[in-house]
C-alpha cells in the first residue's frame, strides 16, 4: 500500500517531470499552411539592457542583485517624477526635463532564461560589451552632430523625430528594447512573415526561401530573407539603409553599416514565449561578430497606433525656435 504522503510525493514528482518534458520538447502549433506558428503580439520590455552595466560582472546574476537593481530603478523613476525638493520652485524659462514615468514602459523585471536572470542581452563577447572597432563618432560624427544640434532642415534631424523608424534599433534588426512601445505583432502567410513594430508602427516583411534584392536596394530596416530550420525561423538581413548607420536610444547606441549581416533566430519555446537570438557581423564597425538573446513574451495588451506626427508639434517647434534665435 502507498501511503497518502507517498502518493502526494509521487504526484508532485510526475508533475515536475511532465513540466520539464513539456518545456524541453515543446512542439509549436502549425499554421494552416504547415509552418510553425509564431503569430501573436509579443513584448521584449525588460530592465535588462543591451550592454552589461559595470556594476555587474557576469552574464547570469542572482535574485539579490536583481532586487537591488530594481530598487535603484524605482528610486530613479521617483526622482524623475519629483525633480524638485519640497518648497522649491522651478526657475522660469529653465529646462523642464524629459518624460516622466507616466510616459515610460520599459518593463519591470530582468530577462530570465533557463531559470537564471541576465545582466545583458549581449551573450558574446563574454564581457557583455560591444566589440567596437571604430567609435560612432569616427564613422558618423558629422551626421550625428547635425542630428542633435542643427535645426535648419527637417531631414537633418534624427529618424525618430522625423517619424520614419523607431528610436535606436527597436525595429531591428536586431530588435532591441527601448523605453516604451516594446510590442511586436507577428503575422504569417504562405511565403512571408510580417513583424509589425509598435514603435513608429513599422512593418517589416520577411520573404521566405527567396533571394535578396540587388545591393543598390537598401530599404528601411534592411532587406530580410528567411527560411525554416526545423522549428526555428532563421532570418538574414543585409543592405541596411545608409541613414540607419547610427541607431540611438537612451538604452543603447549601436552602429549598423550598410554591409552588415544580421542573422536572427525565432524559436517558439512555449505557449507564451519565443526565444529570440541574433548575431551581428559588421567587420567595418566591430572587431568581431557579437551575439545576443532574449525572450519575446506573449501579451494580451493591444498594439497601439504610433501616430507620430498626429498632434506632435516638436518638429515644427524645433525649426521655428531656431529661426527665432537667428533673428535675435
Amino acid at each position: 500500500m502507498v501511503s497518502g504522503v507517498q502518493n502526494s510525493l509521487l504526484i508532485i514528482f510526475f508533475l515536475c517531470i511532465s513540466a520539464f518534458i513539456y518545456s524541453e520538447d515543446y512542439q509549436p502549433a502549425k499554421t494552416w499552411f504547415g509552418d510553425p506558428d509564431l503569430q501573436g503580439v509579443w513584448t521584449n520590455a525588460s530592465l535588462t539592457t543591451l550592454e552589461r552595466p559595470d556594476y555587474f560582472d557576469s552574464l547570469e546574476i542572482s535574485e539579490e542583485q536583481v532586487i537591488a537593481a530594481k530598487n535603484n530603478s524605482e528610486r530613479f523613476n521617483e526622482a524623475l517624477d519629483n525633480p524638485y525638493e519640497t518648497g522649491e520652485t522651478p526657475e522660469s524659462g529653465g529646462d523642464v526635463g524629459g518624460y516622466n514615468v507616466a510616459w515610460m514602459d520599459p518593463g519591470n523585471d530582468f530577462i530570465k532564461l533557463n531559470g537564471k536572470y541576465r545582466s545583458s542581452i549581449i551573450t558574446y563577447p563574454e564581457n557583455g560589451k560591444l566589440p567596437r572597432r571604430l567609435t560612432r563618432w569616427a564613422i558618423e560624427g558629422p551626421s550625428i552632430y547635425r542630428m542633435f544640434t542643427r535645426a535648419d532642415h527637417p531631414e537633418e534631424r534624427s529618424l525618430g523625430e522625423r517619424c520614419i523608424v523607431g528610436f535606436g534599433s527597436s525595429g531591428g534588426p536586431p530588435m532591441l528594447n527601448v523605453l516604451y512601445n516594446n510590442h511586436y505583432q507577428i503575422v504569417q502567410s504562405p511565403g512571408y512573415v510580417m513583424i509589425m513594430v509598435e514603435m513608429n508602427h513599422d512593418a517589416r516583411i520577411i520573404r521566405l526561401n527567396s533571394d535578396h534584392n540587388p545591393d543598390n536596394m537598401k530599404p528601411w530596416l534592411g532587406d530580410s530573407v528567411g527560411w525554416w530550420e526545423g522549428e526555428t525561423l532563421v532570418v538574414k538581413t543585409i543592405n541596411h539603409h545608409p541613414q540607419q548607420k547610427f541607431r540611438a536610444a537612451i538604452r543603447h547606441q549601436i552602429l549598423m553599416m550598410e554591409e552588415a549581416e544580421v542573422t536572427e533566430r525565432f524559436t517558439r519555446t512555449g505557449t507564451n514565449e519565443i526565444l529570440y537570438q541574433f548575431e551581428v557581423n559588421d567587420k567595418k564597425a566591430y572587431r568581431e561578430t557579437w551575439k545576443g538573446e532574449m525572450p519575446l513574451r506573449s501579451t494580451n495588451s493591444k498594439m497601439y497606433e504610433y501616430a507620430c506626427h498626429e498632434g506632435n508639434y516638436a518638429m515644427a517647434n524645433i525649426l521655428a525656435g531656431a529661426r527665432a534665435e537667428e533673428k535675435q
